[in-house]
């Protein structure tokens, strides 16, 4: 999740943020979410699913262009630059550059 303007830029990963350090995540990018996302944790979709934070810190854009952001992350686990770069309809890759 990406704080952007009053919402929330969200993509769901398949990786955690350790596995991120070493290998690509693959990226879908689902709605943008309320502000009030960035603190919540529980369920989801009518209980269907549960989220919790398992990464928290600021982020720097770098570049962004259509098809890809360039970021400058300031995490507690993600630190340094990353690449957010769309492959087709809703997905992308995420990778530590």
């Amino acid at each position: 999740m990406f704080e952007s303007g009053n919402t929330v830029k969200t993509y769901r990963l398949d990786k955690s943020p350790e596995d991120i350090l070493q290998l690509s995540a693959n990226a879908v990018k689902i709605f943008d979410h309320p502000l009030k996302f960035l603190t919540y944790q529980g369920a989801v979709n009518k209980g269907q699913g549960n989220v919790c934070i398992v990464e928290a810190g600021t982020y720097q854009k770098l570049q962004e262009k259509h098809n890809f952001t360039k970021l400058n992350l300031n995490g507690q686990i993600l630190k340094g630059k990353f690449l957010l770069a769309h492959i087709e309809n809703d997905k992308w890759i995420f990778r530590k550059k």
